[in-house]
């Protein structure tokens, strides 16, 4: 070999050893970063979601509702299906969902001087129970209400502010 040849090996050598330590430092540093991310999240308290676990009477479950392909009777369908309810016919069942009341409302709360809606009010009123197949409450009646209240300005309605 020449030593114009050599001297390119150990060029192109210690310039392998650089690369090789520019990429363990990368590599060290994305992983300390990693583990304070890790310990952070956990000094929080911060947990994923787990399943619910359902009284054993649901295993077998019949749904009772007014419009049963709703957007809410599809997903309590797949949350409780993923909880471990099997959704049966009512001879089968051993509990029943009721729910009697699924109702959207919505208030005009502000006018503009144009006579035009500024401010509405959607709330979302849900009542629901669990009984097992004596009648019986599992679940007593249970109301749940979600109220928002929205804005409405006519200069942001492309939402490009």
């Amino acid at each position: 070999m020449s030593p114009i040849q050599i001297s390119l090996q150990l060029a192109s050598i210690s310039r392998m050893r650089e690369y090789d330590w520019c990429a363990w430092r990368t590599i060290r540093t994305s992983a300390i970063c990693g583990l304070g991310l890790i310990l952070l999240c956990s000094a929080c308290g911060f947990q994923l979601r787990e399943d619910t676990e359902l009284p054993p009477e649901m295993a077998k479950t019949r749904m009772v509702v007014n419009d049963e392909y709703s957007l809410l009777a599809r997903r309590v369908r797949v949350l409780l299906e993923k909880s471990g309810a099997t959704f049966v016919s009512s001879e089968n069942a051993t509990a029943f969902l009721e729910i009697p009341t699924n109702s959207v409302v919505t208030e005009v709360l502000t006018v503009g001087d144009n006579a035009r809606v500024k401010e509405f009010r959607i709330t979302h009123t849900v009542k629901f129970r669990v009984t097992d197949t004596d009648g019986g409450d599992i679940i007593p009646v249970q109301t749940i209400r979600q109220a928002r209240e929205i804005s409405f300005d006519e200069q942001k309605i492309l939402a490009s502010s």
